[in-house]
């Protein structure tokens, strides 16, 4: 079975997009990434549908990170939609983020979130913490293949 390798990378900010991509290439993660810039465009490529009509929704990514507030459908909604699928609901989710506010961090985590990154504003400090999200989530952690995870699943059947 192929392993999925795909970041599916939710950003709307292009300086953040161009920063988190950035942190990937500078730490060797060569991992292929989609970019949604906003919620509606990701729910349609984890979906596939819409302009992602092609694209089988079965083959997950293999890591989401997640901006937030994001246009369209906001980050919350789109993690909501990741959480209830039966092709992602195991896949990692990353929120990677600028709001330090208490009730995203209580209800993303309610709602099965991995992890919860507040966006340092300093580049440095940005590229540290996507290199180490990047390689913890991509060559450290374990997840099952879509075959075991829908047989665990509750929502399967």
């Amino acid at each position: 079975m192929e392993k999925r390798s795909t970041i599916l990378l939710v950003e709307d900010n292009p300086d953040d997009e161009r920063l988190t991509l950035m942190g990937f290439r500078e730490n060797n993660i060569l991992n292929p990434i989609k970019v949604a810039r906003d919620g509606a465009e990701a729910i349609d490529f984890i979906s596939g549908q819409g302009a992602y009509a092609d694209r089988d929704p079965s083959t997950p990514p293999q890591l989401i990170v997640l901006d937030l507030k994001l246009p369209k459908v906001d980050g919350i909604e789109v993690l909501r939609y990741i959480r209830t699928s039966p092709f992602t609901q195991f896949t990692p989710v990353v929120i990677l983020t600028s709001s330090r506010e208490e009730k995203d961090l209580v209800e993303s985590y309610r709602l099965g979130v991995n992890a919860y990154v507040q966006k340092p504003i300093d580049f440095l400090e940005f590229t540290q913490a996507v290199k180490h999200l990047g390689m913890f989530w991509l060559l450290l952690n374990e997840i099952p293949y879509q075959s075991q995870a829908q047989a665990l699943s509750p929502l399967h059947g």
